[in-house]
């Protein structure tokens, strides 16, 4: 749950910085904006009217600035109908429209066009109309009027040429993020659209994530692979959510969906042997052959599962070896899983003599097995005559026992002491093999001499009446 929240306070705490970004973004266009006198780009210059030679200006402030980029170039004074500063509004209108529509340095200079039936000039750039400099201004300044026009001119000139950097930058930010503002009212619909899909999709791979998570834990594999397989589903569901919210914002899909299949083709044609490895991992991991400490037999290799990971699988021989075995030779081996079942048979002989009792021998041989420790008395053992031997009756014995490999080795080996013992004790003989020894020895009448079968054995008689016949014996 931790994780959880510390995920959501990561992403609250990036939305918050983007938007307070984006709305410093806008203020700061707007202080900009306040700073150049009001731009507004859908303001319209009105036509500075040329008022009557030697009116005097109106109540109010008797000079405004005019201001280029937030930066005042020179003052002018007021007219018969108009203060100074609503004629330094209306110049600075027209100014902040000329560098509005150029977003480059200008670079045409302003030019002055005298009026000498009116007495006046006005300053133009590429034809338009910024400025008309009057008799009033003339007299303001002590100046004649073309002497005023061209110093103006001059001035605004130098003004349009280098523009100050953080004006500059302002500005551009403010163009900027107005842009942005008037994309997103007309991306509105694909907006909203687009984010309820990233809402549908972040609760989707949530919720995948949590149930892998969930189910992993049946595996018996180590926690990185678990947190590897998870990840896997969620990455896969934020693939195709980003997919449909591309689609929704106006992305060709099927374009976007080819793209993607031949980057598919290509990093999987160059990934195949290590993709292969992972996808192999984890059909092992569906499957289930095995679990960790299982002990298996796997091509040449036998022992214990230690670590099964998404690339390879671990078994510990039980001389002390660790081997790491691909994911994908594992998958396309034949798997001996020696502990899928808790218990195991096991199976040994013994051999009796022709004349012993075999019924008698069975039973012994089923209560000595049965009063072993570590044989289990279901199923219960059999005891089967298996062959008839040379010398002797060779009988099979089937056990049961656990099936972990020391507890099967140790309750075998106990079960085969105590048939022995127990034989033993019944005097039931247990005969060695029977050899026959060939002496071609050549004799004094040409002869050779031969030597009956033997058979050495403490347990045997020499009497010419024991069951087994005279002792053998050479002719001299």
């Amino acid at each position: 749950m931790i994780p959880r929240a510390r995920t959501r306070q990561r992403w609250a705490f990036i939305l918050g910085v983007t938007l307070a970004l984006i709305l410093g973004l806008n203020l700061g266009g707007q202080l900009f904006q306040s700073q150049a006198q009001e731009i507004a780009p859908e303001a319209v210059a009105t036509t500075e009217a040329a008022p009557a030679v030697g009116a005097a200006p109106t109540e109010g402030l008797f000079f405004a600035d005019v201001v280029v980029r937030g930066q005042p170039v020179f003052q002018i004074g007021g007219l018969s109908d108009l203060s100074a500063a609503e004629r330094a509004q209306i110049i600075n209108r027209r100014i902040a429209s000329l560098l509005t529509q150029n977003r480059t340095p200008l670079t045409q200079r302003v030019t002055v066009q005298p009026d000498p039936t009116r007495g006046i000039a006005t300053l133009q750039v590429n034809n338009r109309v910024l400025m008309t400099v009057t008799q009033q201004d003339s007299q303001d300044f002590n100046q004649p009027v073309e002497t005023l026009a061209q110093q103006w001119a001059d001035q605004l000139s130098e003004s349009f040429d280098q523009p100050p950097l953080a004006i500059d930058v302002g500005q551009r930010l403010y163009s900027t993020v107005r842009q942005f503002q008037r994309d997103v009212i007309d991306q509105l619909p694909a907006l909203i659209g687009a984010v309820l899909v990233v809402a549908v999709t972040w609760l989707l791979a949530a919720s995948v994530r949590h149930l892998m998570m969930t189910g992993a834990q049946h595996w018996e594999v180590d926690h990185n692979s678990k947190v590897l397989v998870s990840r896997l589903g969620y990455g896969a569901v934020w693939v195709v959510g980003a997919i449909v919210t591309l689609g929704v914002l106006g992305l060709d899909f099927t374009t976007l969906v080819g793209t993607l299949g031949l980057t598919s083709v290509a990093i999987g044609f160059s990934l195949r042997d290590v993709l292969s490895n992972y996808f192999s991992g984890i059909v092992l991991l569906a499957s289930r052959p095995f679990r960790l400490g299982d002990q298996i037999v796997l091509n040449d290799y036998e022992g214990t599962v230690t670590q099964i990971q998404l690339r390879a699988t671990t078994i510990k021989t039980y001389d002390g070896r660790m081997v790491y075995i691909p994911n994908q030779e594992v998958f396309n081996s034949s798997i001996v899983n020696n502990t899928t079942a808790t218990i195991r048979r096991s199976t040994f002989s013994v051999g009796i003599d022709f004349g012993s009792d075999i019924n008698r021998a069975k039973q012994i041989i089923r209560e000595a097995v049965l009063a072993t420790t570590g044989v289990e008395p279901d199923p219960p053992p059999d005891i089967l005559v298996r062959e008839l031997g040379s010398s002797t009756v060779n009988i099979e014995v089937r056990i049961w026992v656990n099936s972990r490999r020391l507890s099967f080795l140790e309750s075998t080996s106990r079960a085969v002491q105590a048939v022995k013992e127990s034989l033993q004790q019944a005097e039931i003989d247990m005969p060695t093999e029977i050899y026959t020894v060939k002496l071609q020895t050549p004799t004094s009448n040409g002869q050779q001499a031969v030597v009956l079968p033997l058979r050495p054995s403490s347990s045997e008689s020499s009497s010419p009446n024991s069951e087994n016949g005279p002792s053998p014996t050479a002719d001299p």
